[in-house]
C-alpha cells in the first residue's frame, strides 16, 4: 500500500523545517499531575453535539481553573483506532480544555459514515464550542480555538482551518490527503481505505468510500487549501509511514506562496507514533504555548 502511494507521489518524506530534531525538553505537565483546584476541578463531560440531524457522541476533557481556557478540538483518524486521549490528558494538564468526538457512523454516534459527514461534524463541534451556553459550562475561550487531527483526522483540521479563520491554530498528524488517495484506482483506493478495520463504522462500505473520494478528489485535496493557510499558526507533524509526502504537498505550497506561520517536523516513528508518544505530547505542548504566547 505504501507503494502505491509513494508511485502517485513521487516525493520523499518531508525533510525540512525542523526534521528530526532534537526532542524538546520535557514539559512538567507529561509527568507531574497540577494542583488540585477544588472550586474549579478537573473534569470529564460527555455531551452529544447536534450534527446533520442527529447528535454525535463527544468527551470534553475540561481543564482545572475559574477559565475560560483556551480548547483543542482533537480529532481521530479513520477508522480512529488511535484516539490520542494521553494527549488529550497532556494538554489539558496544561491548561487547555480538549473536546473528542466520534463522527457521524462511527463509534456508535449516530448516522452513517461519511467522508463529507465528518467534515460538517467538526464544524458542528466548533459551533457547539462558540455557544454561550455551552462555553461558560465547560469554561472554554471560543475566542482561542485550535482543532488538531491525527491521519484523516489531520486532513478534517486542514480544510476545517482553511476556511475557519476563527481558530488560533491547526495542526496535523501524520495526515492522510484524501483528495490524493481518491486519485488512486477504486480498487487500490478501497483497500488503503479498509486496512485498518472497518468495525466501527455504520453505513459505509470501502468500496462507498472509495466512490466518495474518487468524486471529490479535487474538493478533498488539502494541498489545494494551501492559499487559504497561509495566515493559519499550522504544525504538520509527519512519519515514517509512507504518507509524509501528502503533507509535503500542503508545506511546499504554503511554503511557495510565502506563509510564516507554518512548523513543520519529521520523526522516525510509525503511523500511530507508537514508539515516541511522550515526542508526540512535548512537540505538541510546546507549539500550543507559542499560541498561548500570541507567537
Amino acid at each position: 500500500m505504501k507503494t502505491w502511494i509513494a508511485a502517485l507521489l513521487a516525493l520523499p518524506p518531508m525533510l525540512t523545517g525542523g526534521a528530526f530534531a532534537q526532542p524538546p525538553e520535557l514539559p512538567a505537565v507529561i509527568y507531574t499531575d497540577p494542583p488540585v483546584d477544588k472550586a474549579d476541578p478537573a473534569a470529564m463531560e460527555v455531551v452529544h453535539i447536534p450534527s446533520g440531524g442527529v447528535e454525535i457522541n463527544g468527551v470534553v476533557y475540561v481543564a482545572a481553573g475559574v477559565g475560560p481556557h483556551p480548547t483543542v478540538i482533537l480529532c481521530h483518524g479513520l477508522p480512529g483506532n488511535e484516539k490520542n486521549l494521553d494527549l488529550a490528558q497532556a494538554m489539558r494538564r496544561a491548561g487547555w480544555t480538549v473536546i473528542t468526538f466520534n463522527y457521524r457512523g462511527s463509534w456508535g454516534s449516530p448516522g452513517d459514515y461519511r467522508f463529507a459527514g465528518n467534515l460538517e461534524d467538526a464544524n458542528a463541534v466548533l459551533a457547539f464550542a462558540r455557544d454561550p451556553a455551552n462555553a461558560a459550562k465547560l469554561r472554554i475561550d471560543p475566542k482561542r480555538l485550535v482543532i488538531i487531527g491525527h491521519s484523516m483526522g489531520g486532513w478534517v483540521a486542514a480544510l476545517t482551518a482553511a476556511h475557519d479563520k476563527g481558530l488560533i491554530g491547526a495542526a496535523m498528524i501524520s495526515a492522510g490527503n484524501m483528495g490524493l488517495i481518491g486519485s488512486l484506482p477504486r480498487d487500490q483506493a478501497a483497500a488503503l481505505l479498509a486496512r485498518n478495520g472497518m468495525e466501527a463504522l455504520a453505513g459505509a462500505t470501502p468500496e462507498a468510500m472509495a466512490d466518495e473520494i474518487i468524486a471529490n478528489k479535487d474538493r478533498f485535496d488539502f494541498a489545494k487549501a494551501a492559499p487559504d493557510l497561509m495566515q493559519t499558526n499550522l504544525f504538520v507533524l509527519t512519519s515514517d509511514d509512507g504518507l509524509a509526502g501528502m503533507s509535503d504537498g500542503l508545506t511546499k505550497a504554503i511554503a511557495a506562496g510565502g506563509g510564516t506561520k507554518l512548523k513543520t517536523l519529521h520523526v522516525a516513528t510509525d503511523h500511530s507514533w507508537s514508539d515516541a508518544r511522550i515526542r508526540l505530547q512535548a512537540e505538541v505542548l510546546g507549539w500550543l504555548k507559542t499560541l498561548e504566547a500570541g507567537k
